[in-house]
């Protein structure tokens, strides 16, 4: 199993340079209230030479499907061909919040999304009539979507973020790789599962497959100190939306219905830092790898049996500065040797 690393908007270069230096495989940028990710990609790819790069995830109903293949396109030519394009439908509430997106057939358009960029990677004009999308769409068939990038390559990877079984067969069907956030062994494993499905209705196995899941690490003596350095971006993804969330229906889903409770109630009643307090320490654990380094390497080949391919440092979730999340890249490295 190899390592990535999740970069913030802030030191993402320093970041991946020393992810680079260390060995590491990918550099991933997401995009949310904070950031967008090719722009912090295409810095990334000026100041490292080796590292993979990727969207981690893009989010499609931000962009038509023309201008996130251009996108894909620039940065692998800026980077020399190192990119690789993840794509996620995000949520209903940024779909239409954010871009007067409806949040309608996410399957069918995610799959007609994608079939469209691989087009324009492949070169040459793309005429295309689906269900969702329509190029041209308004009968200009004079400009026809198409890309003069220089170089341009067909193969650019592209992985999706998926969760539910449909969503992860489809991923396993159309893409190269799987991204996942906030997830555990034994739900890798059951996701992998899916995951081959879709790569035999394709006709595929899973040679050559990403399976990428973003996981929190934090070192410490005991694993109550190590959750304690996590806990505030716990509580901002459990807090999203109401008790309803997706997180916050993992952690019931898990048996810590009583806690999530509690937290709501002090997250309604203003008390930040005691909902912070109230996130099972135990769920943290669960879904992030916690304490001294022997028991991160044995969290590691855990992760490594279920299928992961490429585990991926969510160093953003960690309550520290540059210093200390270039230190958590240098402890992960170390604890992935000691699976070796």
């Amino acid at each position: 199993m190899r390592l990535g690393v999740n970069l913030p908007r802030h030191g993402a270069a320093d970041l991946a340079v020393e992810a680079e230096r260390l060995g590491y495989d990918l550099a991933l940028a997401s995009e949310g209230y904070r950031a967008d990710a090719p722009s912090v990609l295409g810095l990334v790819a000026g100041r490292t030479e080796r590292i993979g790069l990727a969207s981690g995830v893009m989010q499609i109903p931000a962009r038509p499907p023309g201008a996130a293949a251009l996108t894909a396109a620039t940065l692998d030519a800026l980077s020399g061909g190192r990119f690789r394009l993840g794509l996620g439908v995000s949520n209903p509430h940024v779909s239409d919040g954010w871009y007067g997106v409806p949040f309608d057939h996410p399957i069918g358009r995610t799959r007609e999304y994608v079939d469209i960029v691989r087009r324009a990677l492949a070169g040459g004009p793309v005429r295309y009539s689906g269900k969702h999308f329509s190029l041209p769409a308004h009968g200009r068939e004079e400009a026809p979507l198409q890309l003069l990038v220089e170089p341009l390559n067909a193969g650019v990877p592209v992985y999706l973020g998926a969760a539910g079984p449909q969503s992860l067969r489809l991923a396993g069907e159309i893409a190269d790789g799987w991204v996942s956030g906030f997830t555990t062994p034994q739900l890798v494993a059951a996701s992998v599962a899916q995951l081959e499905a879709g790569r035999r209705r394709a006709g595929r196995t899973m040679d050559g497959f990403e399976v990428i899941p973003f996981v929190a690490v934090s070192v410490a003596d005991t694993v109550e100190a190590a959750a304690d350095g996590l806990r505030r971006h716990y509580a901002h993804l459990l807090g999203i939306g109401g008790a309803g969330n997706f997180y916050g229906s993992l952690a019931a889903g898990m048996g810590f219905e009583r806690e999530m409770a509690a937290f709501h109630e002090r997250l309604r009643a203003g008390d930040h830092a005691g909902a912070a307090a109230a996130v099972p320490a135990g769920f943290i654990d669960r879904t992030a790898l916690l304490g001294p380094l022997p028991r991160i390497a044995e969290g590691m080949r855990a992760y490594a049996e279920a299928g992961v391919t490429l585990l991926s440092v969510l160093v953003t979730a960690n309550q520290t500065d540059l210093a200390g999340q270039l230190a958590v890249l240098r402890y992960a490295a170390e604890a992935a040797a000691l699976t070796a």
